[in-house]
């Protein structure tokens, strides 16, 4: 038998929006990636052309997919690629996480195949896994082609602002994926060559930048992606076809920076759920901040579920405490369950507790 216990807290209802400076780009969308609240866009969800910001979604299976550290021998996989390279060759050993590096910093088409070609076997299959992750992540409007991001008069990868902001803030959760977006200079030697590379990312030079990736193509022009954190405020821009995306991510980044805050909505240290007398002590495990405006702080809605588990043990989760602005679901946090391991119910007391 389960029930469920609810507890809402409704508060007037305010719905914000950034006021973006920009009118360059094509598409463009502003997400706060702790909620994947979106703060501005145009277009979000048009799907378009994008250029090597693809490389994002290459980059992240591959660290999901195999060990870095591992050695990869060039093979003629690369001798398709054109424009932007590495220029790796065939017979070269090379690590994988330099090939990344060698992809995220200098756009390498090269590396792109190759790591394909390594990780799946062939740059088909490896189509494949990016297709599988886009559904997985939730990108709605997005189809892959290659792994490169190169296009043809028929045919290139195409996604929208909005997915590539699902996806930027999905690898940027992984560390081996932040450290090397956000490097601006690798030095690699193989067993035929030395390199150094400089990221083509500009807006490294800034702060509160700290990651991102670069794109172009002459059908899908300019396309750049970027992450920026600054006062406990984690952000990420998307820019698609746009003609000045310096200035428009510097832009964007510089007015949120400045009309929003980080305020701490949940405290695990002072978490309660009022009128429960079901179990014993109930915790979340995380602080939780979110990025407001001044005043929006007034529109939070907490709803927390619980559900009835007639036999749980310290540990479980038994709920959630769901964060709304106005109508608008930003965070989910899981509640969890503690025993009071110095209560010794008796059978009566129990049975009474369980229809109370």
């Amino acid at each position: 038998m389960k029930k469920l216990l609810l507890f809402l807290l409704c508060i007037n209802i305010f719905i914000p929006y950034v006021q973006a400076s920009t009118t360059s780009a094509y598409e463009y969308v502003l997400m706060d990636m702790d909620s994947g609240r979106v703060l501005a866009s145009k277009n979000k969800d048009s799907p378009r052309l994008i250029a090597s910001i693809t490389k994002i979604m290459t980059a992240i299976l591959a660290i999901e997919n195999k060990d870095v550290n591992e050695i990869v021998k060039v093979d003629e996989s690369i001798s398709k690629s054109y424009g932007s390279g590495i220029y790796i060759s065939v017979g070269e050993e090379i690590s994988l996480l330099d090939l990344l590096y060698g992809l995220m910093l200098r756009s390498g088409n090269d590396a792109a195949m190759m790591i394909a070609s390594y990780v799946s076997g062939s740059e088909d299959e490896f189509v494949k896994l990016m297709n599988g992750k886009a559904k997985e992540i939730g990108m709605k409007n997005t189809i892959f082609y290659n792994a490169s991001g190169l296009d043809t008069a028929t045919i290139g990868n195409k996604s929208t602002a909005y997915d590539m902001a699902l996806l930027t803030r999905y690898a940027m959760q992984n560390e081996i994926y932040r450290e090397i977006v956000k490097t601006k200079k690798h030095t690699v030697k193989t067993n035929l060559k030395t390199y150094i590379w400089h990221n083509k990312n500009k807006l490294l030079n800034e702060d509160y930048i700290t990651g991102g990736k670069t794109g172009y193509t002459e059908r899908a022009k300019r396309t750049l992606v970027s992450t920026a954190s600054k006062d406990n405020i984690n952000l990420v821009v998307v820019t698609i076809n746009d003609s000045d995306d310096w200035n428009t991510h510097k832009s964007l980044y510089e007015n949120a920076f400045n009309e929003y805050k980080s305020l701490k909505v949940l405290n695990k240290n002072h978490f309660k759920v009022l009128k429960d007398d079901y179990y014993d002590n109930l915790y979340i495990k995380n602080d939780i901040y979110l990025t407001l405006k001044k005043g929006e702080s007034r529109s939070l809605v907490s709803h927390i579920k619980l559900e009835k588990k007639k036999n749980y043990k310290t540990g479980d989760i038994v709920g959630k405490n769901y964060i709304y602005l106005g109508n608008t679901l930003v965070h989910e946090e899981d509640i969890f369950a503690k025993k009071d391991s110095k209560k010794d119910l008796n059978i009566f007391n129990k049975i009474k507790k369980w229809f109370k």
